[in-house]
């Protein structure tokens, strides 16, 4: 049987070679959200296996908001696999590792006293950031929030809302709950943000009293903008009250900002937008131009609460990515990320208003920053998702040179993760060929 494919493989393509034989070899578990290939890449372009060039949207998830391949991130991974791959930081101490954690130490202080644990993932990042509060506090309940996504691991995965990710998994951690996002669009009822806020607030009182003691809790672990979960931003007045709340109560704060970290949002974190300040926060995606690297972020005291070889691993912290993290960082600052990632929000946000003007399918349109989305409803109900015009809308931008993804628990949401060093013209080539879409598919 796989001879006659090899044989019938010969007359194709070659990204359809790599998608027959993606077909035979690989598991069809592992998602396929675009169908495109990839050759190479540079900046904000992917070259496919035939040769086309494509205008990235995707960003290899929001992984490379400098670009693909910027020239001195390369030229530092060359440079450090010459002299050390690995030899696990647990085994012998090296300075990069260290430069590394006191940058990200002074970028992002949690606190008078700041410590940092380097990880391979967010998935990662997750789990040891959930081991920590536990340790931290001896408590061991944790709350996370509908419309969550942390990863795929066991206990990311049990915070990870989406159903489709968990499907024949079980049975997951236990001691985990979780409450309603505060999804403006969807739930605000005619109130006005503050009020929105304060009403989810005083649920989580009384979930206190229904469903866990507040004395058992050891983290509430949210992302300021849900990824996966459509783009939903959270009111300022309710992250503020969260933070209070968990003072009260000694409860850390963990926000996750695998996602929205590194400019996304127009600042290194997207906390930074509401003044708020996480006992812990997790990152990794754009943190090392698309090297796997994450890390751990949280105040000193908290950080060392934890018992001798209970965190940490073989790979984490890799000499080889932790270079590429200190030289995409050191990028990044020079080419000022973070008003690259406003200029690109302001356009994108700027289109979709218009779009939404004259397009009655586009429900909401919604973001902060360059993590900007758009959700596709039918007859303008919140409750009536369209998950097959954004597919159509997916494949239409595909076969037009342009890639993007979905996301939102029912895969109705486009949303932009390109890298920000987009030039303008292409940004707006791309958000033309959205448009040309939605006007052929939706006429």
């Amino acid at each position: 049987m796989q001879k006659k494919q090899l044989v019938r493989q010969k007359n194709m393509s070659n990204a359809a070679k790599i998608l027959a034989k993606r077909k035979q070899f690989v598991p069809h578990a592992i998602g396929i959200f675009n169908p495109s290939t990839a050759a190479s890449a540079s900046g904000s372009t992917i070259t496919d296996a035939d040769g086309k060039v494509m205008i990235d949207f995707a960003g290899g998830i929001g992984v490379v908001n400098a670009g693909h391949c910027p020239p001195t991130v390369v030229k530092a991974i060359a440079e450090q696999a010459a002299k050390l791959i690995h030899c696990s930081f647990n085994v012998a101490s090296y300075e990069v590792y260290i430069q590394l954690a006191e940058k990200l130490a002074t970028m992002f202080p949690h606190g008078d006293a700041t410590k940092v644990m380097l990880t391979n993932s967010g998935a990662e990042s997750v789990e040891n950031a959930i081991k920590i509060a536990r340790q931290a506090t001896g408590r061991p309940a944790i709350i996370c929030y509908e419309g969550a996504f942390h990863g795929r691991s066991m206990m990311a995965m049990t915070l990870t809302s989406k159903v489709g990710y968990k499907m024949g998994c079980g049975p997951f951690a236990p001691e985990v709950y979780r409450i309603p996002y505060p999804d403006y669009y969807r739930d605000a009822n005619g109130l006005n943000e503050d009020d929105f806020s304060d009403r989810h607030l005083r649920e989580l009182e009384i979930f206190f009293q229904t469903q866990v003691p507040q004395q058992q809790v050891a983290a509430i672990i949210i992302e300021p903008v849900q990824g996966e979960g459509g783009f939903n931003v959270i009111p300022e007045k309710y992250i503020k009250g969260l933070r209070k709340i968990c003072d009260t109560y000694g409860i850390l704060l963990i926000l996750d900002e695998v996602q929205s970290g590194f400019g996304r949002t127009g600042k290194w974190a997207a906390y930074e937008h509401f003044n708020v300040i996480p006992d812990l926060s997790t990152w990794a995606k754009s943190m090392g131009s698309g090297m796997p690297i994450g890390c751990v972020i949280g105040r000193a005291a908290i950080m060392d609460s934890c018992k001798p070889s209970t965190i940490g691993g073989t790979y984490p912290g890799n000499p080889v990515c932790c270079a590429a993290a200190l030289a995409t960082i050191e990028y990044m600052e020079e080419i000022n990320i973070n008003a690259l990632g406003e200029k690109v929000g302001a356009i994108v946000r700027q289109r979709f208003n218009e779009m939404k003007s004259k397009f009655p399918a586009i429900g909401d349109v919604r973001g902060l920053g360059a993590m900007m989305a758009f959700e596709l409803v039918k007859n303008s109900d919140p409750f009536q998702p369209d998950g097959d015009t954004c597919k159509k809308l997916i494949a239409y931008c595909a076969a037009h040179g342009l890639i993007v993804i979905n996301a939102g628990i029912n895969g109705n949401v486009i949303r932009i993760l390109s890298p920000l060093v987009i030039s303008e013209e292409l940004l707006n080539k791309g958000l033309d060929i959205i448009e040309s879409g939605l006007r052929e598919i939706l006429g």
